[in-house]
């Protein structure tokens, strides 16, 4: 039985300082927990725009969540990043998203050869083209690099942004979790995904400070192993205060246990039960959502898990109050 792998808390402090949505009816973070405002992301319209020409369906949801959680950590400033390009990294989570393309462009080679395709789609085709597109739109030129390992890819990427931060690789990251549903991914999943994603803005509690940005999460703990329960527990160790919300996959409510000295969470709550299949998106949305509820309190902490029983890996990040 392999043992979770876990970082210990790191000398540079690493902070949330802005959440971004694209999620069909929603507007705000604070929505993932339950109800809506009037006047929510319509797909429809909100991916539509000259800077959505040419894109792909997977980069016009990220851009579109992106932009939101710049202005909420304010690095936007007259329509344009007003942070520092060259140290700031961009992480994609994306299962699915240029599924929809690779399909269309083999059905295009089949019928036509190769000399039917477009130059100006081959790059949907790149697992990296969220991410490419993400940095070329906002002068992003730090490390650039998705994810699409599965269930636990969303935490992941939020992991790694954490680890390019504290290592001095990056001053700030934006971490992306995307989904776009299509033709291609409702027939091999036999249902559509969420359609939509989430973006964070992460940087060092030192330079949030020295802006004068408002702290409103640290990334305090996290664990990755295949082992489901004794994961959950690593990440979890670190709870100091009470535990308020445990962000999780269906059936892991049953499992209270787990948590440090078998104390329960305040509330669980599972986003596919809302949204349905989320895959490469959860993990982020998760954190929107623990951001979300930290606002509201934050001397508790809250703990998203993605990966179920019987999946190759489990992942579980531990996200404090901006004090912690």
């Amino acid at each position: 039985m392999s043992k979770p792998t876990t970082t210990a808390r790191p000398g540079r402090d690493v902070v949330v300082t802005g959440v971004g949505l694209a999620v069909p009816g929603l507007t705000l973070a604070d929505e993932l927990l339950g109800g809506s405002r009037e006047g929510g992301f319509d797909p429809h319209t909100g991916l539509t725009g000259r800077e959505m020409r040419h894109k792909d369906r997977a980069s016009r949801l990220a851009l579109r969540c992106v932009e939101p959680a710049l202005r909420d950590a304010g690095l936007y400033a007259q329509d344009a990043f007003s942070g520092t390009g060259d140290d700031t990294a961009v992480l994609v989570s994306s299962n699915f998203g240029i599924l929809d393309s690779v399909c269309a462009f083999t059905d295009i080679i089949a019928r036509d050869t190769v000399t039917g395709l477009s130059p100006l789609g081959l790059p949907q085709t790149s697992s990296n083209v969220i991410a490419g597109s993400v940095s070329m739109r906002h002068g992003l030129r730090g490390p650039n690099m998705t994810l699409c390992n599965g269930p636990t890819s969303g935490l992941d990427a939020l992991f790694w942004a954490r680890s390019l931060i504290a290592a001095g690789r990056a001053e700030a990251a934006v971490v992306i979790g995307v989904e776009p549903s299509g033709d291609a991914v409702t027939k091999m999943l036999g249902e559509p995904v969420l359609d939509g994603g989430a973006a964070l803005v992460l940087e060092t509690r030192e330079a949030a400070r020295a802006r004068g940005a408002r702290v409103r999460a640290a990334v305090a703990g996290y664990a990755r192993g295949a082992d489901r329960l004794r994961t959950v527990a690593e990440a979890a160790g670190s709870v100091t205060g009470p535990l308020g919300l445990w962000l999780t996959a269906p059936g892991a409510e049953a499992e209270p246990a787990v948590l440090p000295g078998g104390r329960p969470a305040a509330r669980t709550l599972d986003l596919t039960a809302r949204f349905g299949e989320c895959s490469g998106a959860l993990g982020v949305l998760q954190c929107a959502a623990a951001v979300a509820h930290l606002d509201a309190r934050p001397d508790e902490a809250v703990l998203a898990t993605t990966g179920l029983p019987g999946d190759d890996a489990v992942a579980a990040l531990l996200l404090t109050g901006p004090e912690h």
